[in-house]
């Protein structure tokens, strides 16, 4: 069986960057922190992340082509604590997610333990373009 890109579809030109794009991001797959994204109205999404137990200045967000990158990353508070049980997880994460051309990152707020991303989605214009033919 062979696996069937955006390549093989004729009238699909210039795809590949999404082609590569997709596949980056299902291989991103780990499950921790989870999320969930909301449609908040028709043109605007919300992302939110459960991040307990780490404060905003443990968080960064960027976006780095076309894909909103989100790090977390415990600093170590320097005390000698002795857990007797640790189930509580301080581990370091990053959560990607592919952004569609016209899709703008708005605010970013934390609020009891969830950290809220909200996105945007500008329509862009129809664009109808003439194209001349001249004789060779």
């Amino acid at each position: 069986m062979s696996k069937m890109t955006l390549g093989s579809y004729p009238h699909m030109l210039g795809f590949e960057q999404l082609e590569r794009l997709l596949e980056r991001t299902a291989k991103s797959s780990e499950g921790y922190p989870p999320f969930n994204i909301e449609q908040t109205s028709e043109r605007s999404y919300r992302i939110t992340l459960a991040v307990a137990g780490f404060s905003e200045d443990d968080l960064s967000i960027t976006v780095e082509d076309r894909q909103l990158v989100i790090r977390g990353r415990q600093g170590d508070d320097g005390s000698e604590r002795i857990f007797l049980h640790r189930g509580i997880a301080s581990r370091q994460f990053q959560r990607s997610f592919v952004l569609a051309d016209g899709v703008e990152v708005g605010e970013a707020v934390m609020e009891n333990g969830l950290l809220h991303v909200d996105l945007t989605i500008s329509r862009p214009e129809t664009v109808v373009q003439t194209i001349s033919i001249r004789k060779g």
